[in-house]
């Protein structure tokens, strides 16, 4: 496996692949690092050899019983300073069976791609771009070109699994971020329009019945929580959790809780109806604007009936002659009747009257409609709300998937010309410009009637002086904050937890998140997401079940490994026609009564699992590299 890139993600993605899946790495990096970025390379360095000895130290308790995890692989280390060809070669690239490109900028993993794919056509690529739709042109691109090169390939490189994945990062990270605002966890994953959570419930009292769920996916350990375990750290118990317990397990456990796997749903104050290119009339005009008019309407209407009433005309009529002494277009009524005259002075008056309101008409609908393309400012009565700081590449993504959720959001936004601007703007959302180590910025963005606040700038100092600063306002505000030091999170996750007890605390790495999906598209499968228990990870993939033993034709309980992998949800999109059990043709009717393809879940543990199934498990990190890592597939290769 090679691993290019400048950043943390790319110590990170190398140390998942050595620790978790065994593999040998070669991290191609920039000399000018150890200048330039010697902190954050320390800071992932470290979370690497962290990461090691806890792998080892968990394949040293595994024992050899079977399941043991996979050996911790070894890293070799090329620098370079840009990602060439001789580099590659350098690197391996000609031999090896994946390349992760994660370097920060768009172009450089383009360029760098298209060269590896000349260089080796039955490699498999994992680009990070953060332009979705470009990434879509290229993922095809390069999988045609991988496709045409190795039409003839035959022999022992057919294990290799030539395909391209592209991913960004920031939408990796963004549902968990959304999530920890939401409901105070990043234990989500995403899976056909849905998004679940992972839900820890404390031990059930004697004879109560637990609320259903899913599938309970974990059983705690004594010491579950553990506020570095819920932070996301390596620390914990010295019992650890039980991922994937069968129902005996889970029905024999006493004193433990467990980890429920449930549908996300909010319940906070509804997201307002946005204002449409066409501004309504109640937004064109302020209500002292609206009161006034509506005032020389009624004067108007007045003296027309007192005209009609003097003169003895038609009601038109007088209201035609009104009309037009208001505008000062009529023959003064020289020799008419007093009331005439009264009436027609009293009209003049009423026109002087209103040519000012008219002006102040017409400069508030200009500036309304010179407003629906600016940016929005928070309401007064606005509540409940979630604060999002930072409108970069992250928060971008994070606010989008806010607005999905139908979550009424501020932004705090100190760059003028942002990344999330835009979309901002675009769907309405109220941002406030400044500075927020500046007194008043979150004032403005009404924190003290705050659901949470979300930090997700690039600065960790920034984000650590919000949250402060935001905590001095109010106490009980629930807070999440993006910090890429592991230790540095711990560090002030501990300390506002003990300052505020009462407060809801979270502080998420980007890379962290992101690290798992990257290094499962390396491995050549799908990883729809990551839920952390305690100080481990469970990850979510879709497989398809052809090809793999341990599924293929074998019933949902039979293919359950307790402790490595669980079959889920079946794909009724992907997977074959008709099917004889009840219950599953059943949950077809139902979903495609809905009118769309989804997930059937609560599969029978009878259902027969086939070749042209495509199917959601839940599995360890080591379970899933036992099922579907390159070494399995090279076993079934030889067979």
């Amino acid at each position: 496996m090679v691993v290019c890139g400048d950043d943390g993600l790319a110590h990170r993605l190398a140390a998942e692949l050595r620790g978790v899946y065994g593999e040998q790495v070669t991290l191609v990096v920039p000399p000018s690092e150890r200048t330039v970025r010697l902190p954050v390379v320390g800071r992932a360095r470290a979370a690497s050899a962290l990461l090691d000895r806890v792998v080892s130290a968990a394949v040293n308790r595994a024992g050899g019983n079977g399941t043991s995890d996979p050996p911790a692989g070894t890293e070799r280390v090329v620098e370079a300073a840009e990602p060439t060809e001789s580099a590659f070669v350098e690197a391996g690239v000609d031999r090896a069976a994946a390349l992760a490109l994660v370097y920060d900028d768009d172009e450089t993993n383009i360029r760098a791609a298209l060269t590896a794919r000349r260089l080796n056509p039955r490699l498999r690529l994992v680009l990070r771009l953060y332009n979705r739709r470009l990434g879509q042109h290229i993922e095809e691109l390069l999988d045609q070109a991988a496709a045409l090169a190795a039409g003839g390939i035959t022999g022992p490189t057919a294990v290799f699994d030539a395909s391209t994945t592209v991913l960004s990062d920031a939408d990796t990270a963004a549902p968990a971020l959304a999530a920890s605002a939401l409901v105070g966890t990043s234990k989500v994953v995403e899976t056909d329009g849905l998004l679940l959570r992972a839900v820890e419930r404390p031990p059930p009292l004697p004879g109560a019945v637990a609320a259903p769920g899913l599938a309970t996916l974990a059983l705690l350990s004594a010491s579950g929580n553990d506020p570095a375990g819920a932070d996301g750290s390596e620390s914990g118990g010295e019992q650890g959790p039980l991922l994937l317990p069968d129902a005996a397990t889970v029905r024999d456990a006493t004193g433990r809780g467990t980890v429920v796997l449930e549908q996300v749903s909010y319940s906070g104050p509804a997201l307002p109806a946005g204002r449409g290119v066409v501004p309504s009339f109640a937004s064109l005009f302020s209500r002292r604007l609206r009161w006034s008019l509506a005032g020389l309407v009624g004067c108007v209407v007045a003296l027309a009936v007192a005209l009609s009433l003097v003169t003895g005309d038609h009601p038109l009529h007088a209201t035609y002659l009104t009309l037009l002494d208001l505008f000062a277009i009529n023959d003064p009524a020289i020799g008419d009747p007093t009331g005439r005259q009264i009436l027609q002075l009293l009209s003049g008056l009423v026109g002087l009257l209103l040519l000012p309101v008219l002006l102040a008409a017409v400069l508030e609908a200009l500036g309304t409609f010179r407003n629906a393309s600016s940016l929005r400012k928070p309401p007064r009565g606005l509540g409940g709300h979630v604060v999002l700081l930072g409108l970069g590449k992250i928060g971008t993504r994070v606010l989008a998937r806010l607005h999905e959720l139908r979550i009424p959001v501020v932004c705090v936004e100190a760059d003028p010309e942002a990344r999330g601007l835009p979309l901002a703007r675009r769907l309405r959302v109220p941002v406030v410009l400044g500075d927020v180590t500046e007194e008043g910025v979150l004032e403005s963005a009404k924190i003290h009637r705050a659901h949470a606040l979300l930090a997700v700038t690039s600065a960790d100092t920034t984000n650590l002086e919000a949250v402060l600063y935001a905590r001095s306002v109010r106490p009980d505000l629930r807070v999440v904050l993006r910090l890429y030091d592991d230790d540095f999170a711990t560090a002030v996750y501990r300390t506002l937890r003990a300052a505020h007890p009462g407060a809801s605390t979270r502080s998420r790495s980007v890379s962290h998140l992101a690290a798992p999906a990257f290094a499962g598209a390396m491995m050549g499968r799908q990883i729809l997401g990551a839920i952390p228990v305690e100080r481990r990870v469970l990850l979510f993939a879709a497989v398809e079940v052809g090809g793999h033993p341990q599924l293929e034709g074998k019933t949902v309980g039979e293919a359950f490994r307790a402790g490595a992998w669980r079959v889920l949800a079946l794909d009724t999109a992907a997977s074959g026609e008709a099917r004889e059990e009840p219950a599953v043709e059943e949950a077809y009717e139902d979903v495609r009564a809905a009118g769309a393809s989804g997930l059937v879940w609560d599969l029978p543990d009878t259902y027969v699992l086939r070749g042209s199934d495509r199917v959601v498990l839940a599995a360890t990190r080591r379970g899933l590299a036992e099922l579907l890592g390159r070494r399995a597939r090279r076993e079934r290769a030889g067979a």
